[in-house]
């Protein structure tokens, strides 16, 4: 739907899907860790161990959603927080 980047918080500047295109379904965010790693200086690996993370998720209501991802160069948790 849309291509974002993250802002120094780790924030989009702006809702990813405005709440006048919602629609009940399944979603996937894609996030492209090895190039954040790469942009934070985490010594590289050939191949990263982890590079690209989809996280694909339910909305069954048009509330907002909000869907961190703690990172580091080895794993990965995301929640649905608040």
């Amino acid at each position: 739907l849309r291509t974002v980047i993250t802002n120094a918080d780790g924030r989009t500047d702006a809702q990813i899907l405005p709440a006048d295109q919602f629609e009940t379904g399944t979603y996937e965010l894609v996030f492209h860790a090895g190039a954040y790693l790469d942009a934070c200086g985490t010594p590289p690996e050939d191949p990263r161990f982890l590079d690209i993370i989809p996280i694909r998720f339910g909305m069954s209501h048009p509330t907002h959603y909000h869907v961190p991802l703690l990172l580091s160069p080895f794993g990965y948790a995301t929640y649905r927080g608040s």
